[in-house]
């Protein structure tokens, strides 16, 4: 009888590993695909703010260098007066 109920628990175990799991690897592949595009979102966000910072920067770049300009256009006028 031990035989028996030994060999029942082993079957059941086994057909228990082989049982269909397509809906927790549906879910799992759902689950990636999503951190993915949440991935992809982020660094979308991230080069956007990086591009605008840059555009910024260079803005006032420009508007140092239009000082700048002006200041040694105002010294070589002082300088030649």
């Amino acid at each position: 009888m031990k035989k028996v109920a030994l060999t029942v628990a082993v079957l059941t175990l086994g057909l228990a590993a082989c049982q269909d799991n397509a809906a927790d690897n549906n879910t799992s592949t759902v689950n990636t695909v999503e951190t993915e595009a949440a991935a992809d979102v982020n660094s979308a966000d991230l080069s956007a703010d990086n591009a605008l910072d840059a555009a910024g920067n260079a803005v006032e770049d420009a508007g140092n260098a239009v000082e700048n300009a002006g200041d040694a256009v105002d010294n070589a006028a002082e300088n030649a007066g």
